[in-house]
Order: C-alpha cells, then sequence, then structure tokens
C-alpha cells in the first residue's frame, strides 16, 4: 500500500518531504508522447525594423501586422513572447518557415538543435534562469529562424529574456548590429544566451563553495540532501550545455547562404565560450562527486571514531570484568575470599589495570 494514502490525510506530501518532485521533472521527458503546450492567453509581438541609419520599433498585440516587414530591404527582427498555435503558424507561413519547423517551436522539452530547410536556418535552445528561492535552475525555450533580412524569436515567457544589451545596442547608430546583416543579429542573440550561462554557473558555484564547507566543518543529512540538489540542477545544466555546443558547432559549418563569412569568427567565439562553459559544468559535477565521497568519508570517520572510543572503554572494563568474574565464583576455597584486605586489593587491581591499559595505548599512539 502506498504510504501516500495516508500521508495525505496530515498533509504531507512524499514528493516535497524527499525532494523527488524535481527529479520527475527533469527527467519527464519522452518524445515519443506529444506534448500539449498551454495556449498564451496575451502575446506581445515587438520588431525592430533596422538598416545603418535608421530603426523603427512597433508593439503589436497580434502577429498579422508582421507581414509587411518581409522583403522590405530592411533587417527585421520579430520577437514573439507568448505562444499560440494560430500565430506561429501564420507568422511561419508567411515567411516561409517549413511545417516541421512549426513543430518543433510549438514543442516541450525539445533537445536543443540546428537545422536548415529551405531557405531558413533554425535553432532551438534554452535561456536558463537561476531560482533564488528555490535553488533551481530555470529554462525557457526560444526558437530562432533566420531567413533573408529577418530574424524571427518566439519565446514562451513574456516577462523574461537575456536581450535587453541587445536591444540598447540596436538603438545606438554606430553599433556592428546595426551596420551588419541579419546573421550577425543571431550571433548576437545566441551570444547573450551563452553568456547568461556563466551567471547562471557562478550561482551555482557560490552554493557548491557553501556546501563544501558545510561538508568539511559539521556534516549531516541536510548537507548530504543539498548536494543530491545540486547533482540534479548540474543536470540540468549539462543537459543544455552539450547541445548548444554542437548548434553552434554546426552554424559555424554550415555552407548556407544565410551566413555571412565575416561572421563566422563570432560564432567560434560563441563556440569558444560554450565549450568553456561545457568544461566549467564537468569541473562542478567532479566537486559535487568528490564532495559526496567526502562526506561519505566523514561519515565512516565519526563512526569509526564513536567505535574506537566504544572499543577503548570494553578494553578498560575487561580487566574489572574478570576479576569480578573470578572472585565472584561459588567455590569454598578463593585465595583471599576472607582477607580482610581482600576486597580494596581487588577495586585496586580493577583501577590499577585500566590506568596502566591506558598509558599503554596512548604510548603506542592508538588515540
Amino acid at each position: 500500500m502506498s504510504p501516500q494514502k495516508y500521508l495525505r490525510y496530515f498533509g504531507l506530501n512524499l514528493n516535497s518531504l524527499f525532494g523527488t518532485q524535481r527529479t520527475k521533472e527533469i527527467l519527464s521527458v519522452n518524445p515519443t508522447v506529444l506534448p500539449q503546450r498551454e495556449e498564451a492567453t496575451d502575446v506581445e509581438v515587438t520588431v525592430y525594423d533596422y538598416d545603418a541609419t535608421s530603426i523603427q520599433v512597433h508593439h503589436y498585440k497580434a502577429v498579422g501586422p508582421c507581414k509587411k516587414f518581409k522583403n522590405d530591404g530592411r533587417i527585421a527582427w520579430i520577437n514573439i513572447e507568448g505562444l499560440r498555435k494560430s500565430d506561429v503558424e501564420s507568422i511561419c507561413t508567411t515567411y516561409n518557415v517549413h511545417p516541421l519547423l512549426i513543430e518543433d517551436i510549438l514543442s516541450i522539452n525539445q533537445r536543443p538543435k540546428m537545422d536548415e530547410v529551405e531557405g531558413v536556418l533554425f535553432c532551438l535552445l534554452n535561456m536558463l534562469f537561476y531560482n533564488q528561492e528555490k535553488k533551481t535552475v530555470e529554462t525557457e525555450q526560444i526558437s530562432i529562424v533566420l531567413g533573408k533580412d529577418f530574424v524571427i524569436s518566439f519565446q514562451e515567457d513574456a516577462h523574461r529574456d537575456v536581450f535587453d544589451p541587445l536591444r540598447s545596442r540596436l538603438n545606438m547608430a554606430n553599433s556592428k548590429t546595426r551596420q551588419r546583416t541579419a546573421d550577425y543579429l543571431l550571433y548576437s542573440m545566441l551570444d547573450l544566451i551563452v553568456d547568461n550561462y556563466f551567471l547562471v554557473m557562478e550561482q551555482l558555484g557560490d552554493q557548491i563553495e557553501m556546501i563544501e564547507e558545510e561538508v568539511i566543518r559539521r556534516s549531516n543529512t541536510r548537507s548530504l540532501a543539498r548536494i543530491n540538489q545540486l547533482r540534479k540542477e548540474l543536470i540540468v545544466l549539462k543537459r543544455n550545455l552539450a547541445p548548444v555546443r554542437d548548434l553552434v558547432g554546426g552554424i559555424i559549418r554550415s555552407e548556407s547562404d544565410l551566413l555571412d563569412d565575416r561572421t563566422t569568427k563570432y560564432f567560434k567565439d560563441v563556440y569558444d565560450h560554450i565549450v568553456q562553459a561545457y568544461d566549467l559544468g564537468e569541473n562542478y559535477r567532479d566537486i559535487v562527486m568528490g564532495m559526496q565521497d567526502l562526506y561519505i568519508n566523514n561519515v565512516n570517520l565519526k563512526l569509526n571514531e564513536v567505535m574506537k572510543v566504544m572499543a577503548i572503554v570494553t578494553c578498560l572494563l575487561a580487566p574489572a570484568t574478570v576479576i569480578g568474574g573470578i572472585f565472584g565464583m561459588n567455590f569454598e576455597v578463593i585465595p583471599y575470599i576472607h582477607h580482610k584486605w581482600g576486597f580494596y586489593f581487588a577495586v585496586g587491581a580493577m583501577l590499577f589495570i585500566p590506568i596502566w591499559m591506558l598509558w599503554v595505548f596512548r604510548r603506542r599512539g592508538w588515540f
């Protein structure tokens, strides 16, 4: 019988008690099951229509007005925050995005990847954020479509992203983003996403440092729980870093006409950053595994200390037990059994022998 049935009457949840809910969230990925995405209630569309000399920023509540930015001779960044199937299909049809890519945009828990399909370059990856309250790494899926003079980005949450520095650069007339083609805009977006990975990893690094000090100074079962939680968050980190490395590598190897040769060196810089982030994540994983071994060693050391004290006490009591056992036997003739100093001799022996044993143990360095 499941204990969940009885614990619910006391207002308890096994998942929250043992932290298994987070494990379920991380591992609940089944590509054979069609995910059901909740339709966004509000959709915010921001369009940055720009060239080297001017920029226009438009805000819409629907994707319909975005049709006019197709083939207008300028570069358009269409950022859609909040996903609705009808809106995604509408704008993708307008900009000739393949239906398979539409399915990927509307997917949930998709593995980061890069595809080239019918004249567009498609990137799907996750933005990472660190939740200070829950001490967890949160993800937000973002899909980026690069076409001829346009970039379309699809975000799930309208209240957070990492593109504020890019928006600031777009408003600067002499910025490289304004002077270059749409592929440089794609590079800028990927660069900001990867750079934000390091901010998340810094937060995890601080947590690792705190737990490491706790394990060394005063390790307990709570320390083991926090180590286990960190291992789960590092799984989330690794699940995103490794595919993004392959994603950027695929862009570098691509021979698409949408990518300017001058921009390749910038994507190589992003590749170097994501490789560094991946290596750092592996180092974090090694440290956490080392902390778990250190915790187990501390537990064993404490157990050995307790067992050593108990063994010493047992050895010190052994002479008194033997002497008391001998003089407690029911024989008629026992030496000194009726001597007036017999009791004191026995008690003296019980005290002297343990003291002598302590001296011997100390001399040999046993404690």
